[in-house]
């Protein structure tokens, strides 16, 4: 559900105190816990830490950025393939039979010229 206009977009008081004891081509890391905040255009060209539960996850901010939030940039699940050991094998076929393939044909279509 979208914020109401009239309230205007959410950003941490605290982050926006950070921000303006900073300039933007320092390169530091400004940590936040705030993920809900929105993007303004003077964060533009800053690093912000964003805790994603575990660590901080750096995020550049650039104009393409603005309107968003911090959170979506800061996944907090980590994404495990399914399939295990056997799967990793099977993989591992195909991927030595497709290259041991396509040098086969390459060295046949050589041989033809």
């Amino acid at each position: 559900m979208t914020r109401s206009l009239k309230k205007g977009p959410y950003v941490d008081p605290k982050l926006l105190k950070k921000i303006s004891k900073l300039s933007s081509g320092d390169g530091q890391v400004v940590k936040t816990w705030s993920r809900n905040s929105e993007i303004s255009p003077e964060m533009v060209g800053f690093v912000f830490g964003v805790h994603n539960g575990k660590d901080f996850v750096e995020v550049r901010v650039n104009e393409d950025m603005v309107g968003h939030r911090l959170g979506e940039f800061s996944p907090t699940r980590k994404f495990v393939r399914h399939g295990g050991k056997i799967q990793k094998e099977l993989e591992q076929k195909t991927k030595e039979t497709g290259t041991a393939g396509a040098n086969a044909g390459a060295g046949t279509n050589a041989n033809k010229k």
